[in-house]
C-alpha cells in the first residue's frame, strides 16, 4: 500500500507539480480506486487501477469509441498505462442515485439515459467485444450458488442441487442469449450516470466491462436497478418508450411490447441472480460488508421477476432461499 501511496504521489507530482491536493472518493466493486485531485487550474479525478489486477488499456478503448459514438464521457487530461493511472475531468458528486434520494424530477434524466443507450446500441466498436452469451451467464449464476447461498443463506448447494438449479434456468438463459445482439455498457445504473456540474447530458462511468450482448440488457439494468425500486408502472413506461424508438431491425426481434418486456424481465431475473452473488462475493471475501446492504432490494426485485414469470418455488427452490438471519 504505501508503495502504491508513493507511485501515486510520484506520477501526480510530474503531471502537475508539486502543488496540489488529493483525497479519496468512494472505490468500486474491483480493485481500482478513485482520488479527486485539485491544482490550482481544475479539479481532477484520478482512476488508480494497480497492474496487475487492472488494465486501463481496455477503459480508454472503449473510452475512444464512445467519445466516436457521441457518448457523453470524462476528458482525459493524462494517462499512464505501465502505471495503471488516468487523470480525467471530474463530474462532481451528483448521480442519478443522488438525484433519487432527493426525489428530484427523474423524467429528463431517463429521456437522457435512454437517448444515450440508443446511441450506444447504434454504434460500431472497433475492437472485438466478449459475447454475453450462455456460458457467460451459467458462470455469473454461479456465484449465487458459490457465493450467496453458503456464505449468506447458510446452504452450501450439492452437485444435484447445482445441476437442477442450470437445468431450470436454461430456458431462460438461452432465449435471452437468442434476443438482438448490440453493444452493452453492462452496468448502466443510478450509480454510475451521472450529471456534470450537476447538468444533463449524463455522463457515463464504469464502461470498461463493455460487452456484446442482448438489446434488452442495459435497460434492465436501468429500470431494475439494483439500488432503486421504482414503481413497475412507471418501469413500463420508460420501456414502452424505449421499444417504441428502437429500430426496425432491433424491434423486429419481438412480437410486440408485451414480449419485449417479458423478455425486459427475464434479462433482469438474470442480473439480478448474479448481483446478488457479487454482493455476497465482495462482503466475503473482499471484506466489503456494506454490500450486505444491497442484497434485500436486489432478492425483492428477484422474488418479483420470478413471480411474473410464472418460476414457481417447486422449480426454483434455490431462488427463493432467503438469508439465514433473516
Amino acid at each position: 500500500m504505501a508503495d502504491r501511496e508513493s507511485q501515486r504521489k510520484g506520477w501526480l507530482e510530474h503531471v502537475l507539480g508539486r502543488e496540489y491536493q488529493i483525497v479519496p472518493l468512494a472505490g468500486d466493486a474491483s480493485f481500482r480506486r478513485y482520488f479527486r485531485v485539485e491544482d490550482s487550474q481544475r479539479h481532477y479525478v484520478l482512476m488508480d487501477a494497480p497492474p496487475p489486477h487492472e488494465d486501463v488499456s481496455l477503459f480508454l478503448a472503449v473510452r475512444s469509441w464512445f467519445v466516436r459514438a457521441d457518448i457523453r464521457v470524462s476528458k482525459m487530461f493524462a494517462e499512464d498505462l505501465s502505471q495503471g493511472f488516468l487523470l480525467m475531468e471530474d463530474f462532481g458528486d451528483l448521480t442519478w442515485a443522488g438525484c433519487c434520494e432527493t426525489k428530484s424530477d427523474l423524467e429528463p434524466l431517463f429521456k437522457d439515459g435512454l437517448r444515450q443507450l440508443h446511441l450506444l446500441q447504434a454504434s460500431a466498436p472497433e475492437m472485438d467485444l466478449p459475447f454475453f452469451d450462455i456460458a457467460r451467464m451459467r458462470r455469473e449464476c454461479d456465484l449465487y450458488l458459490d457465493w450467496y447461498l453458503p456464505k449468506v443463506a447458510g446452504l452450501e448447494p450439492t452437485k444435484d442441487q447445482r445441476q437442477q438449479f442450470h437445468n431450470a434456468l436454461a430456458d431462460t438463459v438461452t432465449i435471452i442469449a437468442a434476443l438482438p445482439q448490440v453493444p452493452v455498457h453492462l452496468d448502466y445504473h443510478s450509480r454510475n450516470l451521472m450529471l456534470p456540474a450537476g447538468e444533463l447530458p449524463l455522463g457515463m462511468i464504469d464502461y470498461q466491462d463493455a460487452v456484446m450482448g442482448p438489446v434488452s440488457y442495459d435497460l434492465a439494468s436501468l429500470l431494475y436497478d439494483c439500488y432503486q425500486d421504482y414503481p413497475e408502472p412507471q418501469r413500463r413506461v420508460w420501456s414502452r418508450y424505449f421499444f417504441d424508438h428502437l429500430p426496425h431491425s432491433l424491434a423486429a426481434g419481438f412480437s410486440g411490447f408485451d414480449d419485449w418486456h417479458q423478455k425486459l424481465r427475464m434479462t433482469a431475473l438474470q442480473r439480478h441472480i448474479k448481483a446478488i452473488g457479487i454482493f455476497a462475493r465482495l462482503a466475503h471475501r473482499d471484506g466489503k460488508k456494506q454490500f450486505l446492504t444491497e442484497i434485500p432490494l436486489t432478492r425483492k426485485h428477484l422474488l418479483e421477476e420470478l413471480q411474473v414469470l410464472g418460476m414457481h418455488q417447486d422449480q426454483f427452490p434455490l431462488l427463493y432461499t432467503e438469508p439465514s438471519n433473516s
